[in-house]
């Protein structure tokens, strides 16, 4: 099956650089300034569905932080290395500091709704670890899942045997215990790499 065409990293940050453009300092502005996403226009909302098919929002996890990633079950060969990365990273972070890993939650956002019901879904997460909640849900709720996030997605041509590739944006994100989105995780580099970004905001 030839390799689906993923996204250059500069791409995904144009986006989340655009999306601090829009951003406007007001009272509602956490106090912490470093976090590089706080201040942007990524909302980090989402109203989707479990494997259960029962109904998961974001406002579900206040108090705890959300480590989110969106893919998709049948991605070939991006995504399952980025998750791998993102779980063994925590892993790492959970082993150094058990009670702090306890107040973050790993997300699995799939971008192909078509093909990955909440079965097909909780199956894949449940392949990475049993930490990981994988979410689910009609178009029009992932598609404003991915708007929160300035994640881009886009269903590519059918192959010949009639499948289809997602093309997407690979990052992963730190949402904070309030619910704001407030780093990048780098899926995309090492498990070490993803632990010390945990490491450094995760309090």
């Amino acid at each position: 099956m030839p390799a689906r065409k993923s996204p250059e990293r500069p791409a995904v940050f144009s986006a989340l650089l655009l999306a601090l453009s829009l951003s406007a300092c007001g009272p509602g502005q956490p106090p912490v300034a470093d976090a590089p996403l706080y201040g942007s226009a990524l909302t980090g909302e989402f109203d989707l569905v479990d494997k259960h098919g029962n109904q998961v929002r974001n406002t579900d996890f206040a108090g705890r932080y959300q480590l989110v990633y969106f893919g998709y079950a049948y991605c070939p060969d991006v995504c399952p290395f980025d998750v791998q990365r993102m779980m063994q990273g925590y892993n790492q972070f959970a082993a150094a500091h058990p009670d702090l890993a306890d107040d973050v939650q790993p997300i699995f956002i799939t971008v192909d709704p078509e093909r990955d019901t909440p079965e097909r879904v909780g199956q894949y997460a449940a392949a990475f670890s049993d930490k990981l909640l994988g979410l689910t849900g009609t178009p029009a709720q992932i598609e404003a899942a991915a708007a929160a996030f300035f994640a881009h997605y886009q269903k590519m041509e059918p192959l010949a045997d009639g499948n289809y590739l997602m093309d997407h944006s690979r990052a992963g994100y730190l949402v904070d215990r309030e619910g704001m989105p407030m780093a990048l995780i780098p899926v995309e580099e090492t498990p070490e790499a993803v632990a010390a970004e945990l490491e450094r905001w995760v309090r």
